[in-house]
């Protein structure tokens, strides 16, 4: 009785395609977060009632860092050894981007929901935003943010350690280099304009 179970990826496969889905499982989570609320904010003018800040008023640089983690988890998948290392590193840099824009709302969200506060009261300035804050709440999505910007960033590392056992790209969409057929002949153009000038067709 034969074994019709599958075959199984090379460890190589699986190191390459386990880096690849994670960052781009990770970058849609980030982008995710960015459109969530991350923090509410208690005013002592007017009314004092609670102001929620969303992640894209918190940190509006997360949607671009995020769909250029995406950009760049595509692009693992054609590139070459040398190319790996370079987005390896660019994967590292774009994790710690993401973690930093979290790390700025934990230490200063105060500054971090201005701009809310800003179109909700018109009081403008870093001084006066802060002077009707009465309290700030953050919710979970900071620290889910900057989760996930430490892993992007840990598999930017793999990728770079990884790069060079990965296995080589597909040469499906290489150039083509045309050959003529053996035993075949290209025509000479002199030998094609003598048969036209007797009436005969070089192209037969």
């Amino acid at each position: 009785m034969t074994d019709a179970s599958p075959p199984q990826k090379s460890p190589r496969k699986r190191v390459k395609y386990s880096l690849m889905l994670g960052t781009l499982a990770l970058a849609g989570l980030t982008l995710i977060a960015w459109t969530q609320q991350w923090l509410t904010v208690t005013l002592t003018e007017p009314g004092g009632e609670p102001l929620p800040v969303d992640g894209s008023i918190a940190a509006p640089a997360l949607a671009a860092l995020s769909l250029a983690a995406l950009a760049l988890a595509a692009a693992l998948a054609i590139a070459g050894i040398g190319f790996r290392y370079i987005l390896g590193v660019l994967q590292l840099l774009l994790g710690a981007s993401i973690a930093l824009s979290a790390i700025l709302v934990f230490s200063n969200p105060v500054g971090a929901a201005e701009p809310a506060v800003t179109d909700a009261t018109g009081i403008a300035g870093a001084s006066s935003v802060a002077a009707i804050v009465n309290s700030t709440s953050l919710s979970v999505w900071p620290a889910l943010t900057l989760a996930f910007g430490v892993l992007i960033a840990a598999a930017g590392i793999g990728i770079v350690v990884t790069a060079r056992v990965w296995p080589r790209s597909s040469k499906k969409y290489s150039a083509v280099r045309m050959e003529p057929v053996a035993g075949d002949e290209m025509p000479d153009a002199v030998d094609s304009w003598d048969e036209l000038s007797r009436g005969d067709d070089p192209t037969r």
